[in-house]
């Protein structure tokens, strides 16, 4: 009897703990982001963020992001890019999609999420690496100042090189602040 009771509370256990896992297997998306600075892989949620997910892929299944650049950058906030060429051209971009910022995930460091307009649902091709824990880019409410920006992933190996980006000097340049002087381009975005 005790031996049927301890085998049932350890199936329990099992059940429990493997079906709260916040990130399960099956819900991750790895992607190698090849930069001139170096690779990074990032792990996306597609059961946190769906939609933004299935967006984001679309652009990497299509080799969009090839040959576009980090265009601004500030240390200790974030790293953004993916939808500029190198002679700053921007890229035409697919329709808008819906803000999933309401998902739980939180602006830390080396999440990465959309970015966007003032609009809450703006978010097309460009994303941000954050550079340190942004509270104040965190959901809060369903309004036009509360929606937040969408994490649907993080930076899980090569952070060296999301320092070398985001301490890259920058100068105003095509009519913008805090771009690198130094071009960095993304070479590639891959499913691992």
């Amino acid at each position: 009897m005790i031996k049927q009771v301890l085998i049932l509370s350890f199936a329990l256990f099992s059940f429990l703990f493997f079906s709260t896992t916040p990130y399960a297997e099956e819900n991750i998306v790895n992607v190698i982001i090849k930069t001139t600075k170096g690779e990074m892989t990032v792990e996306l949620y597609k059961d946190k963020a769906p939609v933004t997910v299935e967006n984001f892929l679309s652009y990497v299944d299509s080799q969009f992001y090839d040959g576009t650049i980090f265009h601004r950058v500030i240390k200790d906030f974030m790293i953004q890019g993916g939808g500029l060429t190198p002679d700053f051209v921007e890229k035409e971009a697919n329709s808008p999609i819906k803000n999933e910022a309401d998902n739980g995930l939180k602006n830390d460091k080396y999440t990465i999420a959309m970015a966007r307009t003032m609009d809450p649902h703006s978010a097309t091709c460009q994303f941000f690496i954050n550079h340190t824990d942004n509270d104040f880019l965190n959901f809060t409410a369903k309004t036009e100042d509360g929606w937040g920006y969408c994490v649907f992933g993080k930076v899980t190996g090569g952070m060296d090189v999301v320092e070398a980006i985001a301490n890259t000097k920058t100068m105003t340049a095509h009519g913008m602040r805090d771009v690198p002087r130094e071009t960095i381009e993304i070479i590639s975005i891959r499913r691992k």
